[in-house]
């Protein structure tokens, strides 16, 4: 049975030591500094924050739904569901992108289209889904696997869902997970699915389990930027050739594979900027309209950067060979992290006043700091 953890993570993973023996907290450690508990979405709905031992690995969640849709061993005031996934309320799990940025931000808390909000956070030291770096996700299998059961036995005791109404959002790193290990060896578990891949997709990197029954129904759509990380420039155009030939495999033809996977990266901002302006307010503008994109909407993105037209609803078929500017590298070095969520927590430095030189009366004069000079 799963136990639920109300207080702080535990911080699982070694410190890395720094110059002068100090100790440079983890990003896992640092999470864990941030309070979990019951609190407010946007929209009104409640969000709990907890975590549960899912398979040995900490799964920090958050789950966004009414009052009344939670179960009492939540211990959300005004829960009033029975247990299990028999609820009528659809369901977004999104996985965040490399360093947890998402996961903070919560991007799709509010309610839309009768399907309530939750985020998961990746059980490692660099809170990377999947673990390892880059495309080498060592830890794919097993994460995907505590996703998974996650959502199939621990979120029953705590929110009642409609199990066959589980859709899954990725972003960046967690777009990685979703698309190289958790849909090729998961999604047999979600019958009729949808995935929203945003800021990145591989091929499958495991061997997939069901490969015409998943194919044949699961909605998948591919969000980037024309200024994408040169990272991803393969790997995305790879992961749709991949994907449109399973559902060939499957007996689909054109106009079917192109009603079920979309493909879209025509904003002109950077990785997963698609509003031209920040990754985190990208992420945002996509996840807002979630429900447009791939439950059934008009495919309009509100607030897509240009030169888009707003529309992402472009089928895969003879759309495989996305056309890409000059990736963005940080520092020489490309990366996927953001990690903006932990600046806060990072104690800042004390501040030494220098010597200066003032002028009092044409008197050139040392002023200097106390402690040094009485």
């Amino acid at each position: 049975m799963y136990g639920f953890a109300f207080a702080s993570l535990v911080a699982l993973a070694a410190c890395a030591p720094q110059r002068g023996g100090r100790q440079r907290a983890t990003a896992q450690q640092q999470a864990a500094q941030i309070p979990q508990g019951i609190s407010q979405a946007t929209d009104g709905s409640m969000i709990l924050d907890a975590t549960v031992n899912i398979n040995q690995l900490p799964i920090r969640f958050k789950i966004a739904a009414p009052a009344d849709q939670f179960t009492a061993a939540s211990g959300v005031p005004g829960a009033a569901a029975a247990s299990g996934a028999n609820g009528t309320m659809g369901v977004n799990v999104l996985l965040h992108g490399d360093g947890g940025q998402s996961f903070f931000d919560f991007p799709n808390q509010n309610l839309q289209a009768n399907t309530m909000g939750v985020a998961l956070l990746a059980p490692n030291a660099n809170l990377f889904w999947g673990g390892g770096s880059g495309l080498d996700r060592t830890d794919g299998v097993a994460h995907a696997q505590a996703v998974s059961d996650f959502v199939t036995k621990a979120m029953p005791q705590l929110v009642a869902f409609d199990a066959a109404n589980v859709k899954f959002t990725g972003v960046s790193g967690g777009s990685l997970l979703m698309s190289g290990f958790f849909i090729p060896a998961q999604m047999q578990n979600f019958a009729n699915s949808a995935v929203e891949l945003n800021c990145g997709a591989m091929p499958p990197q495991v061997n997939f389990a069901n490969a015409a029954a998943v194919m044949s129904t699961l909605r998948i759509h591919y969000q980037s930027t024309q200024s994408e990380l040169t990272l991803l420039q393969d790997a995305i155009p790879q992961a749709v050739v991949a994907y449109e030939q399973l559902a060939a495999n499957a007996g689909l033809g054109a106009a079917q594979i192109n009603a079920l996977q979309t493909v879209d990266n025509t904003p002109a901002g950077g990785h997963c900027e698609f509003d031209g302006k920040d990754f985190v307010s990208g992420v945002q503008t996509m996840l807002t309209s979630f429900s447009n994109v791939v439950q059934g909407g008009d495919g309009v993105v509100a607030g897509l950067g240009a030169p888009s037209n707003g529309n992402v609803l472009t089928g895969v078929v003879g759309n495989e060979k996305l056309q890409f500017a000059a990736g963005r590298r940080k520092r020489g070095v490309e990366s996927m992290v953001v990690k903006r969520w932990a600046e806060a927590l990072v104690p800042k430095p004390r501040r030494r006043r220098q010597d200066v030189v003032v002028e009092e009366e044409g008197v050139a004069m040392l002023a200097c700091d106390r402690m040094r000079c009485n």
